[in-house]
């Protein structure tokens, strides 16, 4: 039987392609939530109900995985922010942290409940997973390193910027970064 991997992609995600399907290809199951549909459509605190719920009723353990990829990150951290430390293993990517915007191409972005996240950053709330590594790309203007970084030194986790990758982290990078971790 298969090892089970719980993973949160990125905004409009699915489980079963990009990073879902390089865990699946390495003989992984995959679960988590998809956002995108009916999830998506819930409410922000809603939705990380459902993630604090899957947790704690499915992978409370320490040798529970979750891969947070981009907003599926954002998610766990609010997630993470309404529970204990999670006892299990957590590999971030270009993790969401905030509020970014793109001067050149003008895009913006707000994710839901910035301010909670911050306050249970700035009063210790937020606490580090049993074991945790976090990964960003020094050219990610939409998980900027500097902002990565500070998440990661308040909760005492370190943090991997990866010179010259955006916020897709190179294939190569996450292929090689898989293999350890997993």
């Amino acid at each position: 039987m298969a090892e089970l991997i719980y993973y949160l992609p990125g905004y409009g995600g699915q489980l079963r392609t990009g990073l879902g399907k390089a865990l699946m290809d390495r003989g992984f199951d995959v679960t988590g939530r998809e956002t995108r549909g009916d999830f998506a459509r819930m409410p922000f605190s809603d939705q990380v109900e459902v993630v604090v719920d899957d947790l704690k009723t499915h992978f409370w353990n320490e040798n529970a995985r979750v891969v947070a990829n981009s907003f599926g990150a954002y998610l766990f951290w609010h997630a993470q922010t309404r529970m204990d430390s999670f006892p299990g293993r957590v590999l971030a990517l270009s993790p969401i942290v905030g509020v970014f915007a793109n001067q050149d191409s003008g895009i913006n972005f707000m994710p839901p409940c910035t301010e909670q996240l911050q306050e249970a950053i700035e009063q210790g709330r937020l606490v580090a997973p049993r074991v945790c590594e976090i990964h960003t790309g020094s050219e990610d203007w939409q998980s900027e390193p500097a902002a990565v970084t500070a998440l990661g030194q308040a909760m005492g986790v370190s943090v991997t910027v990866v010179p010259g990758n955006g916020h897709n982290l190179e294939i190569p990078y996450v292929a090689a970064l898989l293999e350890r971790w997993l």
